[in-house]
């Protein structure tokens, strides 16, 4: 009888796991939420820097500073008046892990340093392979609502404001990131 209670718990365990790992945020903007499940078992460093950022409330108030239609939008290291904020240090890029650059998916902004990624990150608005080459740009998650909001801040108008290019003439503000409960 012990035996057959064995194999029934690790059936049932396998067939139903007690817990999904998946960690999912919302991100607040002025247009409005766009929800991002975290892909913590394939980058979990850069996961781990984006929750840390995340819990001391960093994000609050930066802005999509850079919007390219059909490409990205890019966030999470700026104020509204264009004032870079200061970061934690730089993390290790995680992009050799399996995920591509796809529409919807969420990835580290960089310099050309490929360990230079801290807060900035970006969405892509359509298949973007080509950022997987080489050293890559790491995605960590993928929006799973708030797909019409995305693509509203990624058609809107840009200029050159302040010598930054690609800046939405409407700005766009990330109210806040919160870790969905």
């Amino acid at each position: 009888m012990k035996k057959l209670s064995k194999i029934l718990i690790l059936f049932f365990t396998i067939l139903f796991p007690l817990s999904n790992h998946a960690q999912s945020v919302i991100i607040k903007t002025t247009k409005g939420d766009i929800e991002v499940e975290l892909y913590e078992d394939k980058a979990p460093e850069t996961v781990k820097n984006f929750i840390s950022y995340i819990n001391a409330g960093f994000y609050n108030d930066t802005i999509f500073h850079r919007v390219i239609r059909g490409f990205m939008i890019q966030g999470g290291g700026y104020d509204k008046d264009l004032n870079l904020k200061p970061t934690e240090a730089p993390i290790k890029n995680e992009s050799k892990n399996g995920l591509f650059n796809e529409t919807y998916t969420i990835a580290m902004a960089r310099t050309n340093d490929p360990h230079s990624a801290t807060s900035q990150f970006f969405i892509n608005l359509v298949d973007n392979y080509f950022l997987d080459d080489g050293d890559g740009y790491c995605v960590f998650g993928k929006v799973t609502s708030g797909q019409k909001v995305v693509q509203s801040i990624g058609s809107l108008p840009t200029h050159v404001k302040e010598g930054m290019g690609d800046v939405p003439i409407k700005r766009v503000t990330i109210k806040s990131i919160k870790l969905k409960k």
